[in-house]
């Protein structure tokens, strides 16, 4: 349609800033099941006729609408609330139409009080009955078009006539028929309906193959299941694998990134494809699929889910070079591009071209990749480096798989720009990566939490918070101690709903860095590890319990809700987290210096805190080894924090 043609001139009703909506509806906007959402817009029309202004849900692909009256809040703004109580992708818009015999009605009242002649108004008011008579269902047309009869009826007494007029009865039947072939409608909006466990999640990473923990022998499925009940008991409900698939053998990675590996090295899971299958393949030395599917069983039994890890990327020997050699680059000694990212080189893996001419069929099959799995009972993935691929694919992606299984849970590994990080989660993405790793004074956090939490991302970006991954280990562990860990950990899991760790380096604090690099030396990336899961010196009580204390209690189970508490020390960071209905409390409190002592006071008083009271504040720091009681006697408690007893109190208010 030309920028300047006519628009239908029988809509008069000006639809406007329908809220919540991102990107004019275009991308969608998350909530969880069990939400209530206040919608908002704006509706006008030119003079002063009234309006009636609704809100239309549907899940995708379906014709059914449900419809909620939007109520006048004034000032042409309207209002309604909507409660989920579904998972999946849905759309919804606004509708306005001019409410012919509403405005008839309010106009008839004030003219009746003027003492003005009422015979034509009753003739006007009938004919508005006569034409909602024809939009009717079959009853309501019978009932109308008498009703019309006698108020149009000159002869009739005036008084019963106005007494027609004035029925609330007559009136809200009237209303509901309005003119809809008239009526005005907001674009369709998205928005996007989640199950609880993508609002709330701990993350436990390990590689199945190094389960054995003697270095040499590669495990399997079923030497990763031995350790489910550990796991559990750290209070992990989600356990993630890094890619299960056949590992390429051409250009193969050996210990710590070599260019040289050995005959027994194994090589880079990220290295996906081999003679043996690719990206819907399994790797031998794992075990089969029904050994994986029997993994699953083992993991629902102890109320957790299993995620894996999809990695877009081949090695030089995947199936998919020879049989779809258009789906990469090709450089003119005929060799494939292999990834860089200069000065960094990746000769083991290839990336897809996302510019090919078969591009559609190439979306067709990495899209296929998720619903294979989908159909093995996997609900939950981690894609790998999704800022390096189409942008537009993982919408397209994402959303249709989304349409049909609402249930899927995605985490973008997307340590990349901010912008690129939020059009993921617009795309459908249901929690990303974070720079949480790289937050490490407590001006730097809180600066960044607010910015998670407080800004427009908070509708669509839902951030997943890991002190430490496969390919991270920040310098702030590196040169740390268990304070540090243990400090990082509950920061992580008590400012996110969602959090991850990758163990068992994690738990087991090891924090020696390959020199000059941000990662762990001797990375299990390229080679099996001899783990000892008992090493003295672990975290895996202090997991547990922080992880006890999200399981338990709703405060920790939502991360938007968290307000910073001022502090006279900068090393100390302090914040709330309580429930929405303010019955669930906590005060987290975390010493950064890891290794002095540090001293400071709070400063309860602020309004927003909620927390001013006149009397005593009694308090448990739920954290101690033994729950111990405490109670401040005014507004500014003083607190010492030493990190080598008492890096952090997490304290739940009592009263």
């Amino acid at each position: 349609m030309s920028l300047l043609a006519k628009t239908a001139g029988t809509r008069r009703v000006v639809i406007d800033h329908v809220t919540p909506s991102i990107d004019g509806g275009r991308n969608p906007f998350k909530r969880v099941i069990g939400d209530w959402i206040v919608f908002q817009a704006n509706a006008f029309a030119d003079s002063h006729d009234l309006l009636q202004v609704e809100l239309r849900v549907r899940k995708v692909n379906t014709e059914h609408w449900q419809v909620l009256p939007m109520q006048a809040l004034g000032n042409d703004e309207f209002e309604t609330t909507y409660r989920t109580d579904s998972i999946g992708l849905f759309e919804y818009e606004v509708a306005g139409v001019v409410d012919h015999y509403g405005s008839w009605h309010e106009g008839f009242k004030k003219k009746h009080q003027e003492g003005v002649p009422l015979d034509l108004e009753c003739r006007i008011g009938a004919e508005l009955l006569e034409q909602a008579a024809k939009r009717a269902s079959e009853d309501h047309a019978e009932q109308l078009r008498e009703w019309a009869t006698h108020l149009a009826d000159s002869s009739a007494d005036i008084e019963t006539r106005i007494s027609l007029a004035y029925s609330r009865h007559v009136t809200d039947i009237a209303r509901s028929y309005p003119q809809r072939a008239w009526e005005t409608t907001s674009p369709l909006s998205l928005m996007l309906i989640e199950r609880e466990l993508a609002a709330f999640s701990a993350w436990y990473e390990y590689f199945p193959r190094s389960c054995v923990y003697d270095g040499h022998t590669h495990g399997s499925f079923k030497d990763a299941a031995k350790r489910l009940p550990e796991i559990h008991e750290m209070g992990f409900n989600i356990v993630y694998f890094p890619p299960i698939h056949p590992i390429g053998r051409e250009f193969r990675k050996g210990k710590n990134n070599t260019l040289t590996p050995g005959p027994d090295d194994v090589g880079s899971p990220w290295a996906v494809g081999a003679a043996e299958g690719g990206h819907k393949s399994i790797l031998p030395e794992l075990g089969s699929l029904e050994d994986f599917q029997h993994f699953l069983d083992e993991a629902e039994m102890r109320g957790m889910e299993v995620a894996l890890d999809i990695a877009f990327q081949c090695a030089p020997d995947h199936p998919w070079v020879k049989e779809h050699p258009q789906w990469f680059r090709w450089r003119p000694d005929g060799t494939v591009q292999y990834a860089e990212n200069p000065p960094k080189k990746y000769q083991d893996i290839l990336p897809i071209n996302f510019e090919s001419d078969d591009w559609e069929n190439l979306w067709d099959e990495l899209k296929g990749v998720f619903e294979f799995w989908i159909e093995q009972g996997v609900k939950v993935f981690r894609v790998d480096n999704p800022h390096t691929k189409s942008m537009e694919f993982w919408r397209w992606c994402i959303l249709n798989i989304k349409a049909r299984h609402p249930e899927v849970i995605f985490l973008a590994e997307a340590f990349t720009r901010p912008k690129r990080k939020y059009f993921l989660a617009k795309g459908g993405f249901t929690h990303g990566y974070t720079y949480f790793t790289w937050r490490n004074t407590a001006a730097e956090l809180q600066q960044y939490v607010e910015e998670l939490t407080q800004g427009d991302s908070k509708d669509y970006f839902w951030p997943n918070f890991w002190p430490n991954t496969p390919d991270i280990l920040h310098a702030d562990l590196q040169t740390g101690n268990r304070a540090t860990f243990i400090g990082r950990y509950i920061l992580a899991a008590t400012l996110s709903s969602n959090v991850g760790i990758y163990g068992p380096a994690y738990e087991l604090l090891d924090h020696e860095p390959y020199p000059g690099k941000e990662e762990n030396n001797h990375s299990e990336k390229y080679q099996l590890k001899a783990w000892d899961l008992n090493q003295p010196g672990n975290i895996k009580a202090e997991i547990a319990r922080v992880n006890a204390l999200r399981n338990n209690h709703e405060a920790f189970q939502r991360t938007f809700n968290v307000q910073f508490i001022p502090c006279n020390n900068s090393h100390i960071i302090a914040y709330l987290k309580q429930n929405f209905e303010k019955t669930d409390r906590f005060i987290v409190v975390v010493n950064m210096d890891w290794e002095n002592k540090q001293v400071g006071t709070l400063d309860l008083s602020g309004e927003a805190l909620g927390l001013a009271h006149a009397g005593n504040l009694r308090l448990v720091d739920q954290f101690a080894a033994k729950p111990t009681e405490y109670i401040w006697h005014d507004t500014t408690p003083y607190l010492e924090l030493n990190p080598q007893t008492c890096p952090a109190h997490i304290f739940q208010i009592i009263d």
